[in-house]
C-alpha cells in the first residue's frame, strides 16, 4: 500500500479508478466488522460533530416530529448520534436510514437500541417514497463513495426532497488529514478494510473547488450553500431554508 508522501492530492480519484474492499464483495462478518471500526473512528476523530453542529441551527418552531433521513447509513452510528441529540433538546424526530448493501440494515439493527425507534432500508434513496415527507436529509462519509455525476444527481433529488434542508458530511483531500489517518491506523488495531480504505477515501474525497463545480453542475446556488472546514479532514455542504434558521 502507498503512503500519503506518494499522493497527488491536486485532484479526485473517481472512485471507478480506485475501489474501496469495503464496496466489493465480502461476508456479513467482514461488513460488520468495517462498520464497527468506522464508528470508532468517527467517535475518536469527532466526525459526527460537524452534522451535529448543523443540526443545531434548525429552529425550534416546526412541526414534530421532523422526518430525518440519513443516505448510506451503514451501521447506524449518526442517526443513533442524532436520535440522542433530538432527545437532550426535547425534539421529536423521525428518523429512517437507507443503505444499498442488505448487510447495512442488519448491522444497524444489531447494534441499535429498539427504544430509539429508528427504521432501516434497503435500496436507493433517490427513489425512496416515504408515506411521511423527508424535512431534512443527510449524508456522512458516503459521498466519496460517488462518482461526479451521482453527486450532481444526488444534489438535484437533496433540492427537490428535503423540505428544511440537507447536509454533507464527508472527508476533505488532504495529505495532511490523511497522514494523521495513517498514524491512527498503524497505532490501532481497526479492521483491515479500513486501513486500506481510508487512504483511498481521502483520494477520492474533495476540496472546495470540487463542491463548487459540483453544485454548479447540479444547478443549486452557490450562495445558498454553507461549506465548511471541520478538523480533522472535514469538509462539509450543507443548506437549510432561510425560514428555518434559528432566529430568523
Amino acid at each position: 500500500m502507498w503512503s500519503s508522501a506518494e499522493i497527488d492530492f491536486r485532484r479526485r480519484v473517481p472512485p471507478h479508478d480506485l475501489p474501496e474492499l469495503m464496496d466489493g464483495e465480502c461476508s456479513y462478518e467482514e461488513f460488520r466488522g468495517c462498520l464497527r471500526s468506522l464508528e470508532q473512528v468517527n467517535r475518536w476523530l469527532l466526525g459526527y460533530r460537524p452534522t451535529l453542529a448543523w443540526l443545531e441551527r434548525l429552529s425550534r418552531e416546526l412541526n414534530e416530529p421532523v422526518h430525518i433521513l440519513d443516505v448510506g447509513s451503514g451501521g447506524g452510528g449518526l442517526l443513533r448520534q442524532i436520535a440522542g441529540w433530538a432527545r437532550r433538546r426535547g425534539i421529536a424526530v423521525q428518523l429512517t436510514g437507507i443503505d444499498l448493501n442488505p448487510y447495512a440494515a442488519w448491522a444497524a439493527v444489531e447494534s441499535t437500541p429498539k427504544e430509539l425507534g429508528i427504521s432501516w432500508v434497503t435500496g436507493d434513496a433517490l427513489v425512496y417514497r416515504p408515506e411521511k415527507p423527508i424535512d431534512i436529509v443527510v449524508s456522512s462519509l458516503m459521498a466519496h463513495h460517488l462518482e461526479d455525476e451521482e453527486i450532481i444527481g444526488l444534489l438535484q433529488w437533496m433540492e427537490a426532497t428535503a423540505r428544511i434542508g440537507w447536509f454533507i458530511n464527508d472527508l476533505e483531500r488532504s495529505e495532511r488529514a490523511c497522514r494523521m489517518f495513517e498514524w491512527m491506523a498503524g497505532a490501532v488495531r481497526w479492521h483491515r478494510f479500513v486501513r486500506h480504505d481510508g487512504p483511498v477515501s481521502f483520494r477520492r474525497a474533495f476540496r472546495v473547488e470540487d463542491w463548487v463545480r459540483l453544485l454548479a453542475a447540479a444547478e443549486v446556488p452557490r450562495e445558498a450553500v454553507t461549506m465548511e472546514h471541520w478538523r480533522p479532514g472535514r469538509l462539509c455542504v450543507g443548506r437549510f431554508a432561510s425560514n428555518h434558521l434559528r432566529g430568523e
